[in-house]
């Protein structure tokens, strides 16, 4: 039987970064000899990647955030079931853009959700599977926004909601990583992109090992 996997998260708010990261990590670890899944939130399953065509665009007023909620926890039960324990069962290491973490930022802090139903809704939608590592990249708010405008890719339901949304999911980001730091780990965003991987990278290897 294969030696269960890793899964490692990446969090933060919009323009911070992350796709451009786990790829790195994903070429560093592959050439330490790991197998590595990358994979996304929402989405990261055929059934998980239809819900999210839902959530990540159209109007900001689209959804009332009980349903986002509700939609979020479908989408993420199905991804952990058909793409995270498979391939953590495997063996290989799960590289995840979002996770759990970000229904508690946007929706409890941004939208101001009750924190005991996302409680709730997360332990039904990933039961015991936790990530082994979560990194935080934390950027300031308008300057995130301001990176994600510049790439213009599409699925901006999220970058059009107020600054004060944004700012109140950073803190509520800041306050995941205060309340577990044995799990999470602050990766400053504003630096450039060598700096933020190198980071990265000292992270995995002082929490998780590997990374030669």
């Amino acid at each position: 039987m294969a030696e269960r996997g890793r899964f490692i998260t990446l969090e933060g708010g919009e323009g911070a970064g992350k796709s451009t990261q786990i790829r790195l990590l994903a070429e560093a670890l592959r050439a330490d000899g790991r197998q590595v899944v990358t994979t996304r939130e929402p989405g990261g399953s055929p059934g998980a990647e239809a819900i999210r065509n839902l959530l990540v665009n159209g109007d900001v007023g689209r959804w009332l955030p009980v349903s986002e909620a509700l939609l979020l926890s479908a989408a993420r039960y199905d991804h952990v079931q058909r793409t995270i324990l498979p391939a953590l069962e495997q063996g290989q290491w799960v590289l995840c853009d979002r996770f759990a973490d970000s229904t508690s930022a946007y929706q409890g802090d941004g939208h101001g959700l009750d924190k005991a139903l996302l409680a709730q809704l997360r332990g039904i939608a990933v039961g015991e599977t936790q990530p082994d590592l979560t990194l935080i990249l934390d950027i300031d708010p308008a300057i995130g926004l301001a990176r994600a405008a510049a790439r213009n890719g599409g699925e901006d339901r999220y970058e059009q909601m107020k600054l004060d949304f944004h700012r109140r999911l950073r803190a509520g980001y800041l306050a995941i990583a205060a309340a577990e730091p044995e799990r999470c780990a602050i990766i400053d965003a504003a630096q450039g992109i060598d700096a933020i991987q190198a980071a990265i990278r000292q992270t995995v290897r002082d929490r998780l090992g590997g990374l030669r």
